[in-house]
């Protein structure tokens, strides 16, 4: 009976040790939740890989986003999405339109804006374009860019710790989240895309803005 008790004892404490290990604590349950607080407390650098895009020649990615004053708020999307991507869109539309307004209010460090393609082989810098303009994205504000190399979208991928998963259909289910990209061209945040206003309300502040 005491042998039993102490083995029920060991095993409870085992699982308890466990859970506060794979939950930092107790702090997350979800792998979204973990990834949030693992970049939270260890910024991510971007990786050496190479970009282009609508007016942007091919170019490290890291060089683009560190350019020591700028804050990006950036997404992951594909042109043929016809889900998630459109709500993205959208979030990121409201974000340039208060950009916007802030442009004319302050003349603090930047917030600026880039939507990163995954499927680099169909969304080359004209098909960008063409995304671009239906979404009346403003190129000050507002960029493009996707991998040409295949090998470099897993690399920022599995970085970045985006889901990206092929449905045999030429679609994709994909992670939505809005990803704070620090001057030094660091990933630092990550926020739900239903939390839109609280992501750029810390970009500004990254930037030092009021």
């Amino acid at each position: 009976m005491f042998r039993s008790a102490l083995l029920c004892a060991g095993l409870a404490l085992a699982g308890y040790a466990s859970a506060a290990w794979l939950t930092h604590d107790f702090q997350v349950w979800t792998a979204e939740g973990a990834r949030r607080l693992e970049v939270a407390l260890r910024p991510v650098a971007a990786p050496d890989v190479q970009v282009d895009g609508p007016g942007i020649v091919k170019q490290p990615l890291a060089g683009l986003l560190a350019d020591g004053r700028s804050v990006t708020v950036l997404d992951f999307v594909y042109t043929r999405c016809q889900t998630v991507c459109l709500t993205l869109g959208g979030v990121m539309q409201q974000m340039q339109a208060a950009l916007r307004q802030d442009g004319a209010m302050t003349r603090a460090a930047p917030v600026r804006l880039l939507s990163i393609s995954f499927d680099g082989s169909h969304d080359d810098p004209p098909v960008l374009q063409r995304y671009a303009a239906r979404l009346n994205a403003d190129a000050s504000l507002w960029r493009f860019v996707r991998m040409p190399e295949a090998r470099d979208t897993q690399r920022l991928l599995d970085a970045f710790e985006v889901v990206v998963v092929p449905d045999g259909r030429g679609d994709y289910e994909h992670n939505a989240a809005l990803l704070i990209v620090d001057p030094q061209g660091r990933l630092v945040r990550v926020f739900d895309y239903s939390e839109q206003q609280l992501a750029l309300d810390y970009a500004r502040h990254l930037a030092g803005q009021p």
